[in-house]
């Protein structure tokens, strides 16, 4: 009987184990599976199956800290700035150039503050909220003027420029770079200083070459006097150039000068700019299409607001084709981001339009975007680099050249140097407002469209 007993007790024990043996088996096959669903083709064991898999997530995990302290490195030692604010505006991390160009000290990850109390900078805080409202990456440029709490440092905290981009992250948080923009700058004011000093020397061999053939001019007969004419004509127009460099030079050192406000009407303006150019649009058989209030009353530098309408409606009458449309629209818009009214002047042309790459660009100055233009340009300097003075090609440009002297003359010089809209932007810039150029929808012609704050002019008439 004890002996049935133990033989019962032993087959009992021998199932459990063996059940357990099953179960224990079947959760490693189950842990297998999730953890690598590849490995159930394979014929091994689930022993071995999971011995694999945990040696594959291990050699995974370590190249994945690998590439953690790489980045980490990278961040840290990146001659760009760096650093990352959580969504109360609190600094979480900053790399060392970052602290370098806001003149912090690294803070401890343990101990967050608020990025303002570091950095006494509007700029970077409304660029910061201005990410985490808009949720897409912005960009702003400024000059950065740091302060310090020992009064022996402030002699050496230079004010210096910089450039931010931010992204949105996760949770509110904003990830932002800077960049220094100081080296730029200074290589900007070299150059237009030396633009500046060159155009003043040229303005006065320039006024006595023009005095030498106004005076000459009066004094031969033709053929001799067609001579004088181009050269008189050259000479305005180099002195056209000079004057621009000079305006532009005075705009970018002052950028927001003293402007000579009044009440103008921007219909009547409008007129008179183009009544200006009247004689160049002639010749192409042009009309003004305008589009608005009959009478506008806005606070504006008249005489500079002038000259923004004089080099649009230059540009525009310049690559219209023949018997064309001259499209000018004002309204009032309201700006969705500050929900302010806006002045919306439209220019719009039915010329060949901007190409799309040269659309960044057509308010840099000395850019010229017109590839016909300067084939012709090139091919009289080849003319006259091998004299083929008696070739087709080189006798009709100059006939041709010839035979407008008479009619520039009479109308306004347009200077074609690619300045006209450097200036349009330094003015509107100064006025408070933006210019922007694309190609219309429908006319696929220039499309120069300006905004300027509306409101700001009704509180001046206000004041007034």
């Amino acid at each position: 009987m004890t002996f049935l007993c133990f033989l019962l007790g032993l087959l009992l024990g021998l199932g459990l184990l063996g059940w357990y043996h099953i179960r224990l088996t079947r959760k490693l096959e189950r842990l297998a599976e999730s953890l690598q669903s590849d490995l159930s083709r394979w014929s091994l064991g689930a022993t071995s199956r999971l011995i694999r898999t945990i040696a594959t997530h291990v050699n995974h995990h370590e190249q994945l800290t690998h590439d953690l302290e790489l980045w980490q490195h990278l961040c840290k030692t990146s001659p760009i700035g760096m650093l990352q604010v959580d969504e109360e505006n609190q600094l979480v991390w900053c790399n060392a150039q970052a602290g370098q160009l806001l003149s912090i000290t690294l803070p401890h990850p343990a101990q967050r503050r608020l990025l303002l109390e570091l950095v006494r900078s509007y700029e970077l805080d409304q660029l910061i909220e201005q990410t985490r409202v808009l949720h897409k990456p912005c960009q702003s440029d400024w000059t950065f003027h740091p302060v310090s709490a020992d009064p022996s440092q402030l002699s050496r905290q230079l004010s210096r420029s910089l450039r931010a981009h931010s992204v949105p992250l996760d949770d509110g948080y904003v990830g932002v770079f800077l960049e220094s923009r100081q080296e730029a700058m200074l290589l900007a004011q070299q150059r237009d200083r030396w633009i500046s000093d060159v155009a003043h020397e040229l303005k006065t061999p320039l006024t006595s070459i023009r005095l030498v053939a106004e005076t000459l001019q009066m004094r031969l007969e033709p053929p001799l006097r067609d001579w004088v004419d181009r050269l008189l004509n050259e000479t305005i127009r180099l002195s056209s150039l000079v004057q621009d460099l000079l305006d532009l030079s005075q705009l970018e050192a002052n950028p927001n000068p003293n402007l000579k406000l009044k009440t103008v009407d921007i219909a009547n303006l409008i007129q008179s700019a183009w009544f200006s150019l009247e004689p160049l649009a002639r010749k192409k058989q042009l009309q003004l299409d305008y589009v608005g209030t009959a009478c506008l009353p806005l606070h504006l530098d008249e005489s500079r607001m002038h000259r923004v309408l004089l080099n649009l409606l230059d540009n525009a009458i310049k690559y219209s084709p023949d018997q064309q449309a001259i499209r000018v629209h004002v309204s009032i818009v309201i700006d969705d981001q500050v929900h302010d009214k806006l002045v919306h002047l439209e220019i719009i042309d039915a010329g060949p339009g901007f190409p799309t790459e040269a659309l960044p660009y057509v308010f840099d100055r000395f850019y010229r975007a017109d590839p016909s233009r300067s084939r012709k340009h090139n091919e009289l300097e080849v003319s006259r680099m091998y004299g083929l003075g008696k070739s087709t090609l080189a006798s009709h440009a100059y006939m041709d050249d010839l035979q407008t002297v008479g009619e520039e003359q009479a109308a306004p010089v347009s200077s074609g140097t690619g300045l006209g809209l450097a200036i349009v932007r330094q003015i509107v810039e100064a006025h408070q407002g933006r210019v922007q150029a694309s190609n219309h929808p429908e006319t696929q012609g220039g499309w120069l469209q300006i905004y300027l704050p509306y409101k700001a002019h009704e509180e001046l008439n206000a004041h007034s």
